[in-house]
């Protein structure tokens, strides 16, 4: 199965200026090697045929003849691809010359798109040779001696793939008509380019196709001139670039002096969804475009399967220096959040359960942050820990050091009297350690959190993060429930990340040890006693999978639908050589029968900031009724191998 990818390539050939036979070769050279790598789609610069620098030759009719001629021989000497090409060419039509993107696979001319814009500018002196799409008459142009469908108001179409095409300056206008034709229900769009290099240009070049992909929410497949075009006042530097709703996915070496071919897959499913779920987007305002486009089917070669874009095993974390920009925005959303919400209730202390483990450790730095923040002394953070049957040593003594190191009240309440009696009360023999004994514990921790609330005028700060919600690894109406959930959209996976960022850079040595010693600890609620060793016994990820194989499934099943076969799919692809099939089919059940079964959590959460691009509020991002039936995703996974 293809899963929705569509492999396609930007090409940048070698060229020598006006030589149209020895151009349609380096041409024909890169069609090949990119159908043998399973390309279906491939662009190529523009005026490639000729060269982009041909100037004023562009008036003699020897090279417009031979440029028709060379064409004409590049579509017959690859007809035994199904690729198919989109080759820039000079052409003559109704008297004109137009500077034509020239559509072709298995040997047949599909259509023509001429370019809209003409820059006649500085460098640029266009209009002095080309004839804008604009000012045409006809929707035919006559090649050799069989008419072909003309105009930019063009799409071709394979069942969900729609593919529009523009050529350079047509980017870089207010309304370039990529943007319509997106609109129209474009998802793939194409531009074939010569743009010239300057100082600073390409940043801004990347930084335009990035977001046009973004705005059109499609994939923007970009090819421009390179080696072999005139340096007599210009120089091309061949960009192909590849891009996906605002992502680029590969790019060419710039400068180089050898022929490239850059190759990713567009996922058509991820776009589609999208643009099914953005409203904005389906609100067409078709008032821009006042002229009927045309569809003309294409067969495209079968995709080979073998993907070449990178899948990443942890989309929630960013790389390099990314990851500290994230995480610094993610502190100030939260304490933003929190300084609202104290403010409107007037609360005078916010509390905390501080277990010792990551998702509290969070909670109370952004507590920290947020005091700061608005000149309140941190002692009126009141960090309060509860032991249980099942603290351990080693987050006990993390949670009290970093209370006193952040200068943070500390409280020590245990819950264990508290909780026998209450056993005693149920007629529960605490020697059984199940749900009823481990919730109980939950229960009696949030209840003392309120009461001190209470007590002392101030609000329960949630500890609960994104992951837990997905999977319901929260006991109803105790870990579950808080005033304000300051960790509510931030999978655990990233977690991890924001308290390692404020231990490498927001606080002092003895606060640092503390910690990265918490990031080391096993992931556990601590509600079963320890072993015999005092260590922790009650392993979250033994029990329900690794955090990271749920975040990825959250991640592609939340932000776009993804069905399970796909994710099966991506995530075989992501932790090669860390999960077998095996174990990434077994998570992936117990990740959609949790979501499903689990519902009636998240259908009543307390309010939290939203963080990133996914979140499980019922008030915004996901609702869903608490008895939806999981019974058709579980099929499907039951059925993969």
């Amino acid at each position: 199965m293809d899963y929705g990818f569509v492999k396609v390539a930007a090409a940048i050939p070698h060229v020598l200026v006006a030589d149209c036979f020895y151009n349609i070769q380096q041409i024909k050279g890169l069609i090949h090697k990119a159908s043998e790598k399973g390309v279906q789609i491939i662009a190529f610069p523009e005026l490639s045929v000729t060269s982009y620098t041909c100037f004023d030759l562009f008036t003699q009719q020897t090279l417009l003849r031979n440029a028709e001629k060379a064409l004409l021989q590049l579509v017959d000497e690859t007809g035994n691809s199904g690729i198919l090409s989109i080759v820039g060419c000079p052409l003559v039509t109704e008297n004109r010359l137009i500077n034509a993107a020239v559509i072709f696979q298995c040997g047949k001319i599909v259509a023509v798109v001429p370019k809209t814009y003409l820059p006649n500018y500085k460098e640029f002196q266009e209009q002095r040779w080309f004839t804008s799409a604009d000012d045409l008459n006809s929707d035919t142009i006559i090649i050799g001696n069989q008419s072909y469908p003309l105009g930019r108001h063009l799409i071709f179409a394979q069942d969900k793939i729609k593919i529009g095409i523009e050529i350079c300056e047509d980017l870089w206008v207010p309304v370039p008509p990529s943007s319509l034709l997106a609109i129209q229900g474009a998802n793939l769009l194409f531009n074939i380019s010569a743009s010239n290099e300057l100082i600073g240009k390409h940043h801004y070049l990347r930084s335009l196709i990035s977001q046009q992909s973004a705005r059109c929410l499609a994939g923007y497949i970009y090819s421009s001139a390179g080696f072999g075009e005139s340096s007599t006042d210009l120089v091309f530097a061949g960009n192909g670039i590849i891009a996906e709703n605002g992502k680029i996915l590969n790019e060419s070496e710039r400068f180089c002096m050898e022929e490239q071919l850059i190759i990713s897959e567009i996922d058509i499913q991820n776009l589609q969804n999208d643009r099914l779920t953005n409203t904005s987007f389906s609100q067409e305002n078709v008032g821009l475009s006042q002229k009927n486009y045309t569809v003309i089917p294409v067969t495209l070669p079968e995709f080979s399967g073998k993907l070449t874009r990178p899948i990443d095993p942890h989309p929630f974390i960013p790389s390099g220096d990314a990851l500290n920009e994230r995480c610094n925005e993610i502190f100030h959303i939260q304490v933003a959040g929190l300084v609202k919400r104290l403010l409107h209730t007037h609360a005078q202390t916010a509390i905390i359960g501080i277990s010792g483990g990551l998702d509290s450790t969070l909670a109370l730095l952004v507590a920290v942050m947020t005091f700061d923040a608005l000149h309140i002394s941190r002692k009126h953070i009141i960090g309060i820990t509860m032991p249980g049957f099942g603290t351990t040593g080693r987050t006990y003594n993390n949670a009290v050091n970093l209370i006193h190191s952040l200068g943070v009240t500390l409280r020590e309440i245990s819950i264990k009297d508290a909780c026998i009696q209450h056993f005693k009360d149920i007629h529960h023999d605490m020697n059984v350690h199940n749900v009823t004994y481990e919730n109980s514990q939950a229960r009696e921790r949030t209840q003392i959190l309120m009461d001190v609330a209470n007590q002392e005028n101030g609000l329960v700060i949630g500890t609960g993060d994104l992951s837990e919600l997905a999977l319901g690894w929260a006991t109803y109406n105790g870990d579950h429930m808080s005033m304000y959930g300051v960790n509510g959209s931030i999978p655990k996976t990233l977690v991890k990340y924001l308290v390692e960022w404020v231990a490498l850079h927001k606080v002092d040595e003895t606060s640092r040890l503390t910690l990265l010693d918490i990031i080391d600890t096993p992931i556990s609620p601590e509600l079963i006693p320890a072993d015999e060793n005092g260590n922790i016994k009650q392993k979250t990820e033994d029990l329900v999978g690794p955090y990271e194989l749920h975040d990825f499934y959250l991640y592609h099943f939340l932000r776009f639908g993804s069905t399970p076969s796909k994710i099966y799919y991506l995530a075989q692809k992501a932790f090669t050589g860390k999960y077998d099939n095996v174990t990434i089919k077994r998570w992936l059940h117990t990740f959609f029968r949790r979501f499903f079964q689990q519902q009636f959590k998240r259908n009543c959460l307390p309010d939290g900031p939203k963080v990133g691009s996914i979140s499980l509020s019922p008030r915004g991002d996901w609702r869903m009724p608490s008895d939806a039936m999981a019974t058709l995703w579980l099929k499907e996974i039951e059925g993969l191998e």
